[in-house]
């Protein structure tokens, strides 16, 4: 049975990380009503590196290119150099502030509804009002842009907030196109998503332990091939159909939690 809930999980994660819908908040969610038990929270860090490895496998030929070029080709020192600045205003918002919102924000279901709520409102305002776009192509963002969408990539510290969900819409208030947007989303969260891999790592390494390796792995994998599996489908559907059906999800799924809330069930 632990092992079949660390199925779930890992698919659950692995489905929604790229998504605008908050992974964070669904996977939060869906271990409390399973009743999964994850001391530490290392399976939880554990699952979220690989939907990270899945979207690097994904474009792993990009990240050769570019690393590969960094000596030598001035777009690949470009495209390091603007994903580095997308990543500073999370990175620093993380370190002052993530330990903080761990503890008083992941435990709130009314937290995580009013988001989804608020999130789904204002990417339906988004979609409605947002500026004509003017970049077609995501390794191709403009420094300042890169920047504007990373401080938007903030308010994903908050759970149901969306780290992709922020970022896109970051984007296309700074004038990406819808799958720029998208794509720009994916390349970002390698950076950002590994540094707090790496951050919570060394949070819960005295939590680590061998008796938990196969429920992790079953997890880990999980999520690998979920992510892996809907990143190019996202792309190709919000370049035809737009976000709005996440947004109208977002706001029955957070319409519906306050529903169990008020009944007691959360």
């Amino acid at each position: 049975m632990t092992y079949l809930l660390a199925a779930v999980l890992g698919i659950v994660q692995g489905l929604t990380e790229f998504l605008p819908i908050s992974s964070t908040a669904h996977l939060l969610l869906t271990g409390q009503l399973l009743g999964f038990d994850d001391p530490g929270g290392v399976f939880t860090v554990m699952i979220q590196f690989g939907s990270v490895l899945a979207v690097m496998w994904l474009y792993r030929q990009k990240i050769l290119d570019a690393f590969l070029g960094l000596g030598s080709d001035p777009s690949a020192r470009r495209f390091a150099l603007m994903l580095i600045i997308a990543s500073i205003p999370a990175g620093v918002a993380g370190v002052l502030l993530s330990d903080w919102v761990k503890g008083q924000l992941y435990q709130s279901p009314a937290v995580i509804a009013s988001a989804f709520i608020i999130g789904g409102v204002v990417i339906l305002l988004i979609e409605r009002f947002r500026p004509k776009p003017v970049v077609f192509v995501a390794d191709q963002t403009p420094i300042p842009r890169a920047f504007a969408v990373g401080v938007a990539q903030m308010l994903a510290l908050v759970p149901g907030v969306s780290r992709s969900g922020a970022t896109i819409m970051g984007g296309l208030l700074a004038g990406l196109d819808r799958a720029a947007a998208a794509e720009f989303s994916f390349f970002l969260a390698m950076p950002t998503m590994g540094a707090a891999f790496a951050h919570d790592m060394w949070d819960v390494r005295h939590s680590l332990s061998a008796d938990r390796a196969a429920e992790i792995g079953v997890g880990f994998v999980l999520a690998f091939v979920a992510a892996a599996l809907v990143v190019k489908p996202f792309l190709e559907y919000v370049g035809r159909s737009g976000f709005a059906p996440f947004a109208w999800y977002r706001i029955a799924a957070g319409m519906a939690l306050l529903a169990a809330i008020a009944a007691g069930w959360l």
